[in-house]
Parts: structure tokens; sequence; C-alpha cells
């Protein structure tokens, strides 16, 4: 359920997007009772784990709602519900099939309750349209030719979770109704792996406008 190195080693790219089911580690407290003044927090900033697509632009900026436009692309979909599930079979299907891991991994939203947008379907985004070819792999796996396509964007950069996503929701929705937009659905991207600590992983919330 968008982490060089790390992601191409495959017993660690089977990994991804499990964060999501990672407990939050606390720090110890520090000894003596006294606190430490906090340290002023650090501008967001992407870590590359694997090259994107090409002509893919990067994520973000952060913290705000951005109008961005993609070019078409292809892409290994597989419908699950399930993060974890999907992305198992999506990485079966590119390792069978020799085709390189590329960030970040797509995941289309049920946008029809505002509280929750759970995932409805998983992509592996491939490095161009040259690569590899488009049709069924099993009954569950198909590779498509996506569209060009624009959209508003909100990337932040730390845990993915409902509140999270409900936030940059909220920033997008404010954003349609300022530009008079309508949006024709959602999806979510995730950049990295659980080896980039929480705080640090980029996540990228888009509607596709008209």
């Amino acid at each position: 359920m968008a982490d060089v190195p790390a992601m191409r080693n495959p017993l660690r790219v089977l990994s991804c997007l499990l964060v999501t089911l990672l407990p939050t580690m606390a720090e110890p407290p520090s000894k003596g009772g006294a606190k430490k003044p906090a340290a002023p927090d650090a501008a967001p900033a992407y870590k590359e784990e694997s090259p994107l697509p090409e002509g893919w632009p990067a994520p973000g900026p952060y913290n705000q709602v951005t109008r961005k436009k993609y070019p078409a692309y292809r892409a290994a979909f597989t419908p699950d519900a399930s993060p974890n599930s999907g992305f198992r079979r999506l990485f079966k299907h590119i390792s069978r099939n020799k085709i390189p891991m590329t960030s970040p991994v797509e995941m289309k939203l049920d946008d029809s309750k505002s509280e929750s947008m759970d995932m409805e379907e998983m992509a592996f985004l491939y490095q161009s349209q040259e690569v590899g070819k488009t049709g069924g792999d099993g009954e569950l796996v198909e590779v498509r030719d996506m569209p060009a396509v624009e959209t508003l964007s909100y990337a932040w950069q730390g845990p993915r979770n409902k509140e999270s996503t409900a936030k940059a929701r909220a920033a997008i929705e404010a954003e349609l109704a300022k530009q008079n937009l309508k949006a024709t659905g959602f999806r979510l991207f995730g950049y990295n792996s659980p080896f980039i600590p929480r705080s640090k992983q980029t996540h990228e919330l888009q509607a596709l406008i008209e």
C-alpha cells in the first residue's frame, strides 16, 4: 500500500507498505527527569530509494495543494483492499517478468465516504511505456497504458493513517471548491519502504481533475 538500494533488494522490497502495521517506537525517557528542549523541525525532503518513471514529477511541495501534470504511463494493476497482499502479488509479477522496481506505489482509493478512503486497487509503475507489455498476467494482474492526467496534489512527510489522509483530502477539497473543479477520482502514492523512518516517509494524495 510512494524507499535506491533498499527497494532493489527483493527481501527488503517485500516489506514495503507493511509500515502501516508497524507500531510507532517511542523514545526512551531521559535520565534525571529533565526534558531537553525540542529541536526545530527540519524542512521535509524526499528520500529517494527507487527511480521515478520517466518524465514523472518529483513528490511535493509538501503541506500545500499544488496542481501537477503527469505523462502517460504503463503500470501493473491488481484489485485488492489490502496493501500487503496487493503488494506481494504485484511484486511476484514484476519479479517473474523482470520489470525493474520504481517509486511510487499507486493506490486507487474509494472516495465515496469522507471519513475513510479505503484502497480499491494497487499499481506498480513501469519505467516507461517501452518496458514490458500490456495485458493480463493471471486472473488478478493486468498491465495497462494510462493516459496523461492533471491533478491537485497534497504531499506530506510522516505516517500514513486515516488522520493524515483526511487532512490531505480536506485541503484538496477546499482547493477544488476554490477553483470550481471536479475530482474524477482519488489516488494515493507511497514513495518509501519501512526502511525509512515513518517520520521521513513521503506520501502524496491526489485528486484527478477534468
